[in-house]
Order: structure tokens, then C-alpha cells, then sequence
């Protein structure tokens, strides 16, 4: 069956996706060429300024289709989280810290810094960022009040902290192996999201709420002193 114009331009456009990502991961955004991509797809390199403007517009159409993939499988699994541990397992960024992880980490970070002197390509990265601690922030407050966990931050200033701390410790990771990704990552979102009230190591209510100790004497919102007890009379 013969394709149609827009049919091939599609197909064109997917499979420079394609080599994209296969030449950014093999080779790092500042050594991969234009025309490297071009060849990998089977193109000229017009086709890619054509579709994307550049290598630096091709990264950032992969990164909005990888954000969205990596979207949809992280609210899958929220959903199903039954328990803190449990959503602080789907948190943890071990479980996404393998070699093509570590390495979409460290093209990343080529990326942002040949931007950040770029306005226009800036612009656009920040935009996806935004977009995705939006969703995620409001997908975690959800969660958090299902099950009962009140967390230690703003969740968007949450949200921020967690993509540096993954971003960091996969850096830290292609560096060295040895590091302890899960159990770095285990104890800074534990403080992030403490146990709900009333579980062992959970923060105690907050005043007014059930089950709140009463304020001790002389503290704001106290009840008199009673007789007999030190400070009442007698």
C-alpha cells in the first residue's frame, strides 16, 4: 500500500526519533552530529533541520515524548501503591537507574548546560519540566491524602527535590557503581514523606487535631493551672 504524504513524513519523523535517541545515548549530545543522525535514520541531514530545526529541537521532541512515557508508567504505578512503602518504592529512583538511565542522565545534563545560555531552547526544556512537576506534584497530593501522609515540603518544592536527587545520584552512579543509589535515595524520601500519624516514627498531630497532646502551662491556647498543681493555687 502506498503512502501518503503526511503517512511518510510521519515515518520520517519518527524513525529520526529513533536514531536520535540511539545516537545521543551511544555518543552524548555535544559529540553527536547532525549529520550522524541523519545517516543512522537514513536521511540527509536536511531532513532533520527540516523536521526539528536542529539537534538541539530532535532532543528536545525526544524529551517530551520520553516525559510523557515515563508519566503514564509512574501514575500507573502510584495507583497502585496500598501503602507508604509501597509509594515510596515507586519514588525511589534505583528501580530507574540502569545503564540507559544513567546515560539519558548524562546526556541530559550535556544538554542543559549547552543551553543555558540559549533562551529559546531553555524555554522549552523548563516548559516540559514544569509541566511534568505540575502533574506529578498533583498525582502525589492525591495519593498522599489517600493514604494518610503529610509531607515534610510544599509537594512542587517536593517534586523538585526528587528529580534532583534522581538526576544527582544517576550522575553519581555513572561515576561509580559502587554508590548506594536505593539506600541514599530510601532515607531522604523517608524524611520527605513521613509515616502517617500514629504509625512508629510518625509526626505527632498537630495541635487542635485528634489526638493532639494538650498545650503544657504557660504555652499559648493552655488551660489555668489547676488547684493543687504546681503554678495553681492552693
Amino acid at each position: 500500500m502506498r503512502l501518503t504524504r503526511a503517512q511518510r513524513q510521519d515515518r520520517t519523523h519518527e524513525q529520526l526519533l529513533e536514531a536520535g535517541v540511539a545516537v545521543f545515548l551511544r555518543r552524548g549530545f555535544l559529540a553527536a552530529t547532525v549529520e550522524e543522525i541523519a545517516a543512522e535514520a537514513g536521511y540527509t541531514r536536511g531532513a532533520v533541520y527540516k523536521h526539528f530545526g536542529g539537534k538541539e529541537g530532535l532532543w528536545q521532541a525526544i524529551v517530551d515524548a520520553h516525559a510523557d512515557t515515563h508519566l503514564h508508567g509512574l501514575r500507573a504505578a502510584l495507583d497502585r501503591a496500598t501503602s507508604r512503602e509501597e509509594l515510596l518504592a515507586v519514588l525511589n529512583p534505583a528501580v530507574y537507574v540502569q545503564r540507559t538511565a544513567t546515560r539519558w542522565t548524562a546526556v541530559s545534563a550535556e544538554y542543559l548546560a549547552a543551553v543555558a545560555g540559549r533562551p529559546e531552547h531553555a524555554a522549552a526544556l523548563a516548559a516540559t519540566q514544569r509541566r511534568l512537576d505540575e502533574t506529578v506534584a498533583a498525582d502525589l497530593d492525591r495519593h498522599c491524602r489517600r493514604l494518610g501522609i503529610r509531607p515534610a515540603l510544599p509537594l512542587r518544592d517536593l517534586v523538585v527535590a526528587w528529580g534532583a536527587l534522581g538526576g544527582g545520584l544517576a550522575l553519581l552512579h555513572a561515576a561509580d557503581p559502587a554508590t548506594a543509589v536505593g539506600e541514599v535515595a530510601a532515607g531522604v524520601l523517608a524524611v520527605l514523606l513521613p509515616p502517617p500519624t500514629g504509625e512508629p516514627g510518625g509526626s505527632p498531630p498537630a495541635a487542635g487535631e485528634p489526638g493532639a497532646s494538650p498545650p503544657a502551662a504557660g504555652e499559648p491556647g493552655a488551660s489555668p493551672p489547676a488547684a493543687g498543681r504546681p503554678g495553681g493555687v492552693s
